[in-house]
């Protein structure tokens, strides 16, 4: 076996398990995030020190999603770092224009009610799928 299909093969089992742990990084910080959410009224009746527990556990499962995230980014080749790259920076740039406007629509009474983030996070998860979608229809 030649050294281009050795580092070939090493390349995709080195994704995979990279996308694998970030997959569960993720999926564990989901889950930590309704249990931050939800526990405090449906599980601890609002107990403070079990809500701060909560939310530290959410915080330190969610910086541990930011590092499998990174050794994703490190263990996959150049082309798709760079479209992982590009959705992020768009991600960032459209969540960043959209929710301070969205912020200044209430501010300004142009909307009546308060501006929630989980309706950025859900633009921003929809910006990100779009991002990848279009990065890997260009690159094809």
């Amino acid at each position: 076996m030649n050294k281009q299909m050795k580092d070939s093969g090493n390349l995709t089992a080195r994704t995979k398990t990279h996308t694998i742990r970030l997959g569960f990084w993720t999926g564990t910080w989901v889950l930590s995030t309704a249990v931050a959410a939800f526990g405090p009224k449906f599980l601890w009746n609002f107990n403070t020190s079990l809500s701060i527990v909560g939310v530290l556990i959410h915080l330190g499962i969610g910086f541990g999603m930011i590092l499998a995230n990174k050794r994703y980014l490190n263990a996959v080749d150049e082309l798709m770092r760079k479209i992982q790259l590009e959705a992020m920076a768009l991600t960032l740039g459209v969540g960043l224009v959209v929710g301070m406007s969205y912020e200044l629509l209430e501010d300004i009474k142009l909307i009546s009610f308060e501006p929630q983030i989980p309706h950025l996070i859900m633009l921003m998860g929809f910006t990100y799928i779009i991002g990848i979608i279009l990065g890997n229809r260009r690159y094809q």
